[in-house]
């Protein structure tokens, strides 16, 4: 089983690697004693993380799609970066491949799976629903103080 590793961290950041995409799938999410889910892994808990969950999905070709799950706080965004399936929402289908974005609300029962011929590969970041202080640059701030590399 692959494990996240730290790269490096200090008061202001964390840094890991969950390793290439092409080995996503020897990483291994355990839900309960008896439920596991192969390519799947986080990363807020080596990132201590402290406003947003980060995980990475692979779902073999034909895969996916075993069943329905919601959020108490959390909304999630969905970022497909290769393969092609199909996204459930409160029993609405639709289609998603490279470059989709899907978000979803804490009470939207969700489900994916793979429809294609190749994996399926997503990242997936939960934050707490409704916490948002502005979009894009509203909250960012350039500094006068200059690189240096």
């Amino acid at each position: 089983m692959k494990k996240v590793e730290k790269i490096s961290a200090a008061e202001n950041y964390a840094a890991a690697t969950i390793g290439n995409f092409d080995q996503l799938s020897e990483h291994l999410f355990v839900i309960a004693p008896d439920v596991e889910v192969p390519g799947k892994v986080f990363v807020g808990e080596p990132l201590q993380s402290t406003g947003a969950e980060v995980s990475f999905t692979v779902v073999p070709a034909g895969a996916g799609g075993d069943f329905l799950h919601i959020h108490k706080t959390n909304e999630e965004l969905y970022i497909v970066l290769k393969g092609e399936g199909e996204f459930q929402v409160d029993g609405n289908h639709f289609p998603i491949s490279e470059g989709s974005v899907v978000r979803v609300s804490p009470d939207g029962k969700r489900a994916w799976k793979n429809t294609g011929n190749t994996p399926l590969t997503m990242i997936c970041i939960q934050s707490k629903s409704g916490s948002l202080q502005g979009l894009g640059i509203t909250d960012g701030v350039v500094l006068e103080d200059k690189t240096d590399w």
